[in-house]
């Protein structure tokens, strides 16, 4: 055999005496635990996130150099972050105001909510419109809903389906963009009806909303921007699985202190 391989004798024994050291015996533990986040994440993580869980959900605590090079000796592309960028507006103009003040940090749930539009593409320049709702301190995506228009009613409806998810026992803060859309007559009908302070963000200051806005990010980058839809139905059942099931329910958030958004209501 050893002629065959072209190898030493001494070399082959060698090879059959060895004994994996205890780096290489753990090596293989975090390995399997690594391979398992980054299959239930639908490999939308990469190294802090997975840092992150192993110690949440495993107890184990290593570096993220070492899960780096475990997981580019596992042939695991490493998942980029993104952040969103500001775009500054000179203006003299006056707007209503903005309340949160970029405080992004209530003490319990339902004093803060902050919402927003993006757009996802089914097919040459046809688009439908997600609109998400967030408490800010969970970062739970508490309601969404996606429509073929970006108006008024789909704001409404949104909102409407937080408020029936939620029970608001003290004056709700909640925080928008200067789009026309949460402007409306129904759309303020709305919020007057339940007591609701209203804060918007300066145009062209995108921080102000800066949550909101990295959920959107994250969302493209993680799912929407890996696939190519053809419908609204396709888009609804991925927003689905990656809110509700992953999001929500198994993404460590760095607000949370790597718990989930679920998780930290829970506490």
């Amino acid at each position: 055999m050893c002629r065959v391989l072209r190898v030493n004798r001494s070399t082959y024994y060698k090879f059959l005496k060895h004994k994996p050291s205890k780096r290489e015996l753990d090596n293989q533990i975090y390995r399997k635990q690594i391979l398992e986040i980054y299959t239930k994440a639908n490999k939308r993580l990469g190294v802090k996130s997975i840092k992150v869980i192993l110690q949440r959900d495993y107890d184990t605590k290593i570096s993220e150099g070492r899960i780096y090079r475990l997981m580019k000796n596992m042939a695991l592309p490493k998942m980029a972050t993104v952040k969103p960028k500001t775009a500054l507006k000179k203006t003299q103009k006056t707007y209503p105001q903005n309340l949160l003040n970029q405080k992004f940090y209530p003490d319990k749930p339902n004093q803060v909510w902050s919402t927003d539009f993006t757009y996802i593409s089914i097919g040459y320049k046809k688009y439908v419109y997600l609109c998400a709702i967030l408490d800010l301190y969970s970062r739970k995506c508490i309601a969404w809903k996606l429509s073929h228009r970006m108006d008024a009613k789909l704001a409404c409806d949104t909102l409407e389906l937080a408020l029936n998810k939620r029970k608001i026992e003290e004056t709700l803060l909640f925080h928008s963009d200067q789009g026309s859309q949460f402007k409306a007559r129904e759309f303020r009908k709305i919020i007057d009806d339940n007591n609701i302070m209203h804060s918007f963000s300066k145009p062209g200051y995108p921080y102000d909303n800066a949550v909101t806005e990295a959920f959107f990010k994250y969302l493209k980058h993680r799912q929407i921007n890996r696939k190519k839809y053809q419908n609204i139905k396709q888009v609804q059942l991925d927003c689905f699985e990656y809110i509700e099931n992953f999001y929500n329910n198994y993404n460590p958030h760095t607000a949370n202190l790597g718990l989930t958004p679920n998780q930290k209501e829970e506490n």
